[in-house]
């Protein structure tokens, strides 16, 4: 595959493959159902076959692992297309979805409303609120003289995210330990448990207006690496550009957080791993990432689901996962690609 430019091929695999893999791992679980048997159970609304089809089939794709698959694929890609968009946008290798603390804004408004709470509609609502709230106070402090700077706003970042951290912590300190901690804590770690169509209705808009802002924003992102003056000089709003991609990156993550808890590695990982295969072009590293983040997450959900009697929380694996295999692709590159 060109480095200047995916071919229509490509393009059509990136967008198929997530599709193929989700099909393949909707039948894994400790209820095996064939790949043939998916496809004519998830096909038979459509041609009226669902009378003729087995009731455990249906109940286990459609009531449990289907909404489990969708939102890990929009989980995957939202979280690995906020990481290419903050590392573009801020030229550096090692931003994060939470660099603007996103996600320790979202995950205190989660902690804070399993305290009182076991709803998970009340859990969503709390951190998104919270989420943006984040980015509120991070503009905000941000902002000296009425501008702000790309270090500022890390800076400022940093600060927030520490700041919901600590407060996150407390909320565990006061928690019961008994009912209410264990809650928190398996949460934290991130999890698809008890996801359901509502409450995918509640955050998937976010999720998929955040992402094609940035899926169509991203030619500029290749000129925000530029300095300011460049960039005007070329014609391009910085102000308006840098302030659309960030809030976009904070709604997509903000959703992800409200939805199943800190999901680590994926926007780290998932977007070093399209630039160092197809180049540093955020043409091709944007819908890469998307592409590669569904995959990604719906592996790994599929394996904390599945390789114990007990689910495994996400983060763990896809640190556990994503670690060496990183560390694999940057000793074949040297980094190069970063």
């Amino acid at each position: 595959m060109s480095r200047a430019a995916l071919s229509i091929r490509s393009k059509l695999l990136l967008l198929l493959l997530p599709f193929v893999v989700a099909v393949i791992c909707l039948g894994i679980g400790r209820y095996y159902i064939s790949v043939p048997d998916t496809v004519r159970v998830l096909f038979s609304p459509l041609t009226g076959t669902a009378a003729e089809m087995d009731s455990t089939q249906l109940s286990v794709l459609f009531g449990v692992r289907l909404p489990r698959v969708i939102l890990a694929m929009f989980i995957g890609a939202g979280l690995a297309v906020s990481g290419a968009a903050f590392q573009g946008l801020f030229t550096n290798p090692l931003a994060t979805p939470d660099t603007l603390g996103v996600a320790s804004g979202a995950s205190f408004g989660a902690a804070m409303a399993l305290m009182f709470s076991k709803n998970l509609l009340a859990v969503q609502i709390s951190a998104l609120i919270f989420g943006m709230c984040a980015i509120i106070l991070t503009t905000l402090i941000s902002r000296q003289k009425g501008k702000s700077t790309i270090i500022m706003v890390v800076l400022s970042g940093m600060v927030v995210s520490s700041l919901f951290q600590a407060l996150v912590s407390l909320v565990k300190y006061v928690a019961d330990p008994q009912d209410v901690l264990p809650s928190i804590t398996y949460w934290l770690m991130g999890s698809l448990t008890g996801i359901s169509y509502s409450s995918l209705m509640l955050g998937l808009p976010f999720i998929l207006v955040g992402t094609l802002v940035i899926f169509f924003l991203r030619w500029r992102l290749n000129i925000m690496a530029l300095s300011d003056d460049e960039a005007r000089s070329l014609g391009v709003n910085v102000k308006r550009i840098r302030l659309m991609i960030m809030f976009a990156a904070t709604f997509v993550t903000a959703s992800c957080v409200s939805m199943c808890g800190q999901v680590g590695w994926v926007g780290l990982l998932v977007p070093h791993v399209a630039r160092m295969l197809f180049g540093s072009n955020n043409k091709n590293v944007v819908p890469v990432s998307i592409s590669f983040g569904a995959i990604f997450l719906v592996v790994i959900d599929t394996l904390a689901r599945s390789a114990t009697a007990a689910e495994i929380p996400i983060s763990i694996l896809t640190a556990v996962i994503g670690a060496p295999f990183f560390i694999v692709l940057l000793r074949k590159t040297g980094g190069t690609q970063l």
